[in-house]
This record gives structure tokens, sequence and C-alpha cells, in this order.
């Protein structure tokens, strides 16, 4: 127990060490955790017995519940909806027919038997985001057209469908379905994953903006339980988990609630944990003495998927949008990495179904191998070379994480003709230097850089940027509703009795107040105040 524990501790130590150095490479981490588990399970460290491995299977589950999770959480949303009926597409029926033309080429080429080629191909069908924005993210490859918010929403909505057909072809291998069947799961995969997803999300938000969390983060573990909750509930009833903890995650990342911003940490590493659990568990299971009995399928697969099925699929789903280019079509084609679902679906396949011909883990282990350090190598190239990269754009603005990942602020207000600022300069206002002004917009809607020698006029719109808050320790902000019986509704601000207290914020529906003196108070306002 020990020597496991502190084995543990060294594969942590490890990725937090390795990660550093993978963003300086622009290879991603999780090829290390890979290799790692192979040698681990090579050196005879610790022994595996590869006839149970329904404690893999459900490790691996857990793990891709949080991936998921977080690929719907970080998604901004802002950014990905011009491209969200292309990227639906291609995470739905580009799925479908990448797993079609890789089940006939394992048929018709490999000789593998149908059933088993298609199961071959539901597993490898779906793309990795995580594998690709690591790359993405470490070179801080900024793409043009919109492109890089397309690959961070298919390659984070497209596992489910991936795990639906995977799912549907194990049940056929077994012989307990029929066709009627077939079709009523994956009806119910879909519908009942994707409605209890949006009915999760919606409470969740409710009760994230309800509950006041005393103890500093139980509102972590909180949402934590909601993941595992999301993916359980919808697959007790036939539908498909993966698909509903997707929905909650991009639904619950794009909305605001009490205590949002802490979480991107915490998730962001436990994400980063699951990912390593699930790649160095694949190294650990694959049996490197039997891998040159896979080698060649292996290789003929990854390049029938990166030359043919990859691009043949997105080329017949982006083209007739006529805005994509043929470098933009080729670009997303080459962006089509295999990683963490792939491997938790492999697994999956090799516990649930019945005895197969070919040794489909092993397969995928090779093709995983391939496609993170050789494809995942030649991105940039790649992107460089068809001149899709955009050097005025930065990836990161894709991420639902980016303002929490950074420790700057950026804060907009208007100057009225009350304004102390209307009629002076920039110089003589006196800003601190950890404050920047960085950008006016007139009312006429002209924005410009300001200068010293700038004069702010009234109705400007200002942007400064200054460093986010961190431990804060004088700061107690509590929360005041004020309901249809409040004697201050439709009185102004300086008449309610604050005290020594301040009113920071006022939450009114959607929208964010910065109060002062002469705001009036409306029914349902959330004051937000600074008890000193």
């Amino acid at each position: 127990m020990l020597f496991i524990l502190i084995f543990a501790a060294a594969v942590i130590v490890c990725c937090v060490l390795l990660n550093d150095m993978s963003n300086k490479v622009g290879v991603p981490v999780l090829l290390a955790f890979l290799l790692l588990g192979t040698a681990t399970q090579s050196s005879g460290l610790i022994h595996i017995d590869f006839r149970n491995l329904q404690s893999a299977e459900t490790v691996a589950t857990v793990a891709l519940i949080f991936i998921m999770f977080y690929g719907g959480f970080g998604t901004r949303w802002k950014s990905a909806k011009p491209v969200v009926c292309e990227a639906g597409l291609l995470a739905s029926l580009g799925v479908v027919i990448t797993a079609a033309l890789t089940g006939m080429f394992c048929h018709f080429v490999l000789g593998w038997m149908w059933i088993e080629s298609l199961l071959m191909g539901s597993v490898i069908s779906s793309t990795d985001a995580a594998s690709v924005f690591s790359i993405l993210r470490s070179r801080k490859l900024g793409l043009k057209n919109n492109s890089a918010p397309l690959l961070e929403l298919e390659s984070g909505s497209n596992d489910p469908v991936s795990n639906i057909l995977t799912i549907i072809f194990i049940s056929i291998l077994k012989g307990d379905v029929s066709t009627g069947s077939v079709i009523w799961m994956f009806a119910a995969q879909l519908l009942f994953g994707a409605g209890l997803g949006l009915v999760i999300a919606q409470l969740a938000i409710l009760a994230m903006n309800k509950i006041k969390f005393t103890t500093s983060g139980f509102d972590s573990l909180f949402v934590l339980a909601i993941a595992l909750l999301a993916y359980a509930v919808p697959s007790a009833i036939g539908g498909n988990g993966y698909l509903s903890v997707y929905i909650v995650g991009i639904i619950m990342g794009n909305h605001e609630f009490s205590h949002k911003k802490q979480l991107v940490g915490f998730f962001d590493g436990i994400t980063g944990l699951m990912q390593v659990v699930i790649f160095y568990m694949l190294g650990f299971l694959a049996r490197p003495s039997e891998m040159h009995k896979v080698l060649l399928p292996s290789l003929a697969i990854f390049a029938f998927l990166l030359l043919i099925s990859r691009p043949a699929t997105v080329y017949a789903l982006l083209k007739p949008f006529r805005k994509y280019s043929l470098k933009q079509i080729g670009l997303v084609s080459f962006v089509g990495l295999r990683g963490a679902a792939s491997v938790v679906f492999a697994i999956m396949a090799t516990v649930d179904a019945p005895v197969l011909s070919h040794d489909i883990l092993n397969v995928v282990f090779c093709i995983v191998l391939l496609s993170i350090s050789l494809q995942g190598f030649f991105i940039p190239i790649v992107a460089k070379k068809l001149d899709m990269i955009d050097s005025d754009s930065d990836v990161m603005q894709n991420f639902t994480d980016f303002s929490e990942s950074n420790d700057v602020h950026f804060s907009e207000f208007t100057i009225d003709e009350t304004s102390s600022w209307s009629g002076k300069c920039v110089k003589e206002l006196g800003l601190p230097k950890s404050m920047l002004l960085c950008s006016i917009t007139s009312p006429d809607g002209t924005s410009y850089i300001p200068k010293g020698d700038t004069v702010f006029h009234s109705g400007d719109k200002v942007i400064l940027c200054s460093h986010s808050v961190k431990g804060v320790e004088h700061m107690f902000v509590s929360q005041v509703h004020i309901t249809s019986g409040n004697r201050f509704v439709g009185c102004e601000l300086r008449y309610y009795p604050a005290q020594r207290n301040q009113v920071l914020l006022i939450k009114r529906g959607d929208q964010n107040i910065i109060p002062h003196g002469s705001t009036v108070l409306m029914k349902d306002d959330v004051l937000y105040i600074n008890n000193i």
C-alpha cells in the first residue's frame, strides 16, 4: 500500500513537471504518461490481471466524466456560437460517417468481420479536445476564420455520439438486440441524455445562486457531485451520460453564479489529473510483447483516418457552407487527434463485448500514440503552410477561463457630463502604474488607444486594465434581496441605510449595475454589500 501511495505521488509530481516541458516543446504531456504507463508495466513494477478490466473501465469512466464536464464548462459560447451549426454536424453526423468509413476499411481491406469492424470505427471516431488544445495553447496558435472555436466545440462534443455507437455495436455483438431496439437505444441515448442535461444544468445554477457555502471549497465539491449526477441519472434510464455531462458543463460555464471563478482552477487541475490517469492507464494496460501483431493494422487505420475518412467527412460537411476555403477544411481535417475518449471506449469494448477476434485495446494504443506524437507535432507546421495562423488572434479567448487564468481584470465605464474625467487628458489623472487605459470608444463608435495628451469627452466608453484581487482578507460580501414589500423600492440608493457598509454591485435580472447615490432601487434587485 505504501509503495502504491509513493508511486501515485511521484506520478502527480511528474505531471506538474512534464506539463511545463510540454508547453515549451508543444507536444501534449499526455504522450509522456502513455509511455510512462507502458514502461511501468513492462518493467514489472506493478502487476495487473489482464483478464479483469472492470476496475480499469470504472476508473476510466469517472475520469472521462470530469473531462467531458470541463470540456463544456471551458467552452466560450460567445466565440462558439457563430460555428455551432457546423460543429454540431461534425460532432454528430461527422462521427457516424467517420465510423462507417473506418469500419468499411477494416472489413474490406483488413478482412475483419463487419460488426467488429464497425465497433473499431465507433471507438476511434471521436477527436480529442485535450490533445488539440494542449498544442494550440502551448504554441499560442490563433487560427483564422473561427477555426479554433470550431475545433473546440466539435472535439468537446463529439464523444457522446462515439459512445452511443460503441454501446450499440457491443450490444449487437452480444446478440441481444433487434433493429427496433437499436433505433430505440439510439433515440433514448440522445433524448434522455440531452433532456436531463438541460434540467440538471438549470437546477444546478439555481442551487449555486441560492446556497451559501460557508466553508471554502465546498462549492467545488458540490459542482463535482453535480457532474457525477449528470452522468449517473441519464445512464440509469438508458440515456447518454456523457452527453448530459457536456451539456451541464457548457450551460454552467456560460452562466453567472456565485463562486464560479474559484471553480476554474479546481476543475482545471482535476481534469488534467484525469487525463493523466486515462493515458497512463492505456500505457499500463497495453501489451508491448504483442504489439507486433497489431502494428501494421494500426498504421493502416491511422493512415486511413488521417488521409481519407477524416478529410472526406470534413469536406462533405463543411464545403456546402461556402465560407470555408479548402485550406481551412484541410486544417480542420488534419487537427483531428485521437485521445482520451477513444481509450475509454476501447477499454469498454474489451470488457463488455464478447470474445473479440482482434485486440482493439492495443490497436487504439498504437493509433493514439501515433496521433498525439506524429500528427500533433505537425499541427503548427500544417497551420503555417496553409496560411491559417492569425497572429492577431489569441486562442485563449475561446475559453471561459481566459480571464480567470490571468491575474488581470478588465473593466468598462462611460464618462458622463458630471464625471471628473470629462475634459481632462490622460496625464492629468495620475493613475497608478498598476492600472492601464486600454481603449476609448467615442459616441460615434470610433475606438482608439489613448495617449498622454488624449482628452476625455462626455459619452466616451473607457476600458481599464488592472490586477485582479487575490486573497482579500478584509472584505466580507453579503447579499440582500430587495423584495416587493421592501420600503426602499423606488428610492435612491443614497437613502439606503448601509451605515459603515458599502453597496458594491446591484444585480438586476441579467444586468450587473455599478451603483452610485442616485441609483434607484427596484423590486427583485440583489445588493452585494461589503461589510467592513
